[in-house]
């Protein structure tokens, strides 16, 4: 019973090995690797024939049905991979999106802050000026005063 719990892993990095294998020498192009694919299948076929007399229809027959279900599994595999794409390329949108939109509502709160900020400034030093010119007015009259010139 342990050797059956190691044997589906290992079948099953030995079929993501293949399809890999298949679609690396392919170029990455799905159906050139399904065709390569059926043709080593048919050598193979080819192979247990000649080795095998009367078997020959039944090994072919075999291979064929082992190559449709392999060029079905890679396909299936390639639409998996489009629709994962495809659905990552509509989430890095979407976050894009939201990322301009957030850089424009700061942008326009930068300015408005920038506003504000400048307007205060403009107050106190009116204010500044204004305090600064009743003082200096103090101060001559207080000194002017002194002269007999004030008040």
């Amino acid at each position: 019973m342990a050797g059956r719990g190691r044997l589906v892993p290992t079948l099953g990095v030995v079929a993501v090995g293949t399809v890999g294998y298949y679609l690396y020498t392919a170029g990455g192009n799905p159906k050139v690797a399904e065709k390569q694919f059926e043709h080593d299948a048919a050598s193979a076929s080819n192979r247990v024939k000649s080795d095998l007399p009367g078997k020959g229809k039944e090994a072919k027959l075999q291979g064929e049905v082992w190559a449709k279900q392999a060029g079905a599994k890679l396909d299936h595999a390639v639409d998996d991979a489009k629709a994962t794409i495809h659905e990552t390329d509509a989430k890095l949108s979407a976050k894009m999106a939201e990322a301009d939109a957030k850089i424009d509502h700061l942008k326009v709160e930068g300015i408005q802050k920038a506003k504000e900020l400048r307007k205060d400034t403009d107050k106190k030093i009116d204010e500044f000026d204004a305090t600064v010119i009743r003082k200096t007015q103090e101060a001559k009259s207080g000194i002017a005063s002194w002269f007999g010139f004030g008040k």
